[in-house]
């Protein structure tokens, strides 16, 4: 069964508001005084959050502003950033990935207000379970947070212990109907107005329900009692949606002292890689897109996305990577490395994996595939040094015309293209084609002796031709499914000039037929 950590953090908005207003060194509303946060809704501005002096001074979520200072005279009010809220949750989110890969944040039913840590096979690096809870709770302390946290074999039960048993800690599993049965219904993440209606009904505690037939609950109230049920005692499965794609591969290392230079995360990474590169090769694949994690004393968090154009299990290469691209954020401005107090942990991800050739090495046989090794180093080297989307090679597309044959993309979007797709109009034509072909066909004024004969003469970008050889046409029909008018044919000719240039030229339209006076164009250069 999964081993889910349900983090419920009471007042989130509150410490939100607090300690980013703490951050920025700006006066703060001293605890014992009533303080909460408001929100413009229909019906006036209504208060959204409150703090513990504000509770017990009478006040409740929902109550207008003025009503709220009638009961409370010294009331300060603050506006309410659920946006905010959110994304220091996720940040929250990030740096919990220390603990699992899997974190994934309090949804509308839950309250938006917490966290959740699939820690299924993750508990012992931390010093089993108990270790994991005490490290996580010590720490968010150390935030300013007040957490409350529970580790149960579903989210639902997890999160029902973390905020409504009296003391939440840490259930065995196959436990979760019986520590779920005394608490109230509402623990069950339901609608509160079926809720309401249960209570009503005497139905007070999960227990009451869970004790009765389920035919007539089915036919009287909605599926999501039942359903909320059978997922909080674990009949029915819960997968998580984690704030960030579940890595593949993943290692992760707890450092005695925390490191602040460029260096020492270097070497960490290289070790991180040599760890995960005897599993890669047992599985037969190679990391194509790599994430490092590195973990702030202070609670901070920085990332580095590495894509790489060959997949590879090379520690001395990913260092490599990790080493530019750090000097490049540097290189930039920025501070390259924000340590702070330096990185108390560090973890590494496959996000993508493909699959891995073995290869040959030391015969000839084996030189294309080394050069092909080599190509992509370098071309990775270049990406982190000056950015993925300044890098860009040629990519082959599916159609007839030349100039829309092949197009240069950045080497990010090439990882997932096809390398070895073909083009049709090299594919599937035995002629001769030019090394270069201009993005945009090129005009040029010519002179044939009939309308549909080859050309004799051409100027183009100034300069007079006088053909000697010309060899064509090739007819190459316009793609009618792109338009709504089909294009116009085009007859391509190779021909070369007195002085030994060729050129690639071709004629849009057939005469009589599609024009009375057809346009010439170059399209390429050859050797």
């Amino acid at each position: 069964m999964p081993r889910i950590v349900s983090v419920w953090l009471p007042r989130w908005p509150i410490l939100r508001w607090r300690n980013d207003r703490a951050k920025a060194g700006a006066p703060l509303p001293p605890p014992e005084r009533p303080f909460a946060l408001a929100a413009d809704v229909k019906g006036g501005r209504r208060l959204a959050a409150l703090n513990a002096a504000a509770e017990a001074a009478g006040l409740r979520l929902g109550d207008t502003v003025a009503d709220a200072r009638v009961k409370a005279v010294d009331l300060v009010v603050a506006d309410h950033d659920p946006g905010a809220d959110r994304a220091g949750l996720r940040r929250l989110g990030l740096w919990a990935m220390r603990y699992s890969p899997v974190v994934a944040l309090f949804g509308p039913e839950e309250g938006e207000d917490g966290l959740f840590l699939d820690i299924t096979g993750a508990a012992h690096l931390h010093g089993g379970e108990a270790g994991l809870i005490d490290d996580l709770a010590r720490r968010l302390v150390g935030f300013g947070l007040a957490p409350e946290l529970a580790l149960a074999g579903t989210p639902g039960a997890a999160w029902a212990v973390s905020r409504f048993h009296p003391a939440p800690g840490i259930l065995r599993a196959g436990r979760e109907a019986q520590v779920l049965a005394p608490l109230p219904v509402k623990a069950l993440r339901l609608d509160p107005d079926l809720t309401a209606r249960l209570r009503r009904l005497g139905l007070k505690t999960i227990g009451a329900i869970a004790a009765r037939p389920r035919a007539p609950f089915a036919a009287r109230f909605e599926a999501a009692l039942l359903r909320r049920l059978d997922q909080a005692t674990g009949r029915l499965p819960e997968p998580l949606d984690p704030i960030v794609p579940a890595p593949a591969y993943r290692s992760l290392r707890r450092l005695l002292e925390p490191i602040a230079r460029q260096e020492a995360v270097v070497v960490v990474a290289r070790d991180l890689m040599a760890d995960l590169a005897p599993t890669l090769e047992r599985d037969g694949v190679a990391a194509r897109r790599l994430r490092l994690d590195l973990y702030r004393v202070d609670g901070g968090f920085q990332t580095l996305e590495i894509g790489v154009s060959a997949a590879t299990r090379d520690p001395d290469h990913f260092a490599r990577l990790v080493d530019l691209k750090l000097d490049r954020a540097a290189g930039r401005g920025g501070d390259g490395l924000d340590a702070g107090f330096g990185f108390e942990a560090v973890g590494l991800s496959v996000v993508e994996a493909a699959p891995w050739e073995a290869r040959q090495e030391g015969l000839e046989a084996a030189e294309e595939p080394q050069r092909a090794a080599r190509c992509a180093a370098l071309m990775d080297g270049l990406r982190q040094r000056l950015g993925a989307r300044s890098v860009r090679r040629p990519v082959a597309r599916q159609s007839h015309l030349p100039e829309r044959a092949e197009a240069f993309v950045a080497t990010e979007a090439f990882l997932a293209a096809d390398a070895g797709a073909a083009s049709a109009w090299t594919a599937g034509s035995a002629r001769p084609r030019p090394i270069l072909v201009f993005p945009r066909p090129e005009p040029a004024e010519v002179v044939a002796l009939v309308p549909e004969g080859p050309p004799q003469r051409f100027r183009w970008r100034g300069g007079q031709h006088r053909i000697a050889r010309a060899e064509g046409p090739e007819r190459i029909a316009g793609e009618w499914w792109r338009a709504t008018e089909p294009p116009p044919t085009r007859d391509y000719y190779l021909v070369e000039d007195a002085e030994g240039r060729r050129f690639w030229l071709y004629r849009e339209g057939l005469y009589g037929r599609e024009t009375a006076s057809p346009r010439w164009f170059v399209q390429g250069l050859f050797a």
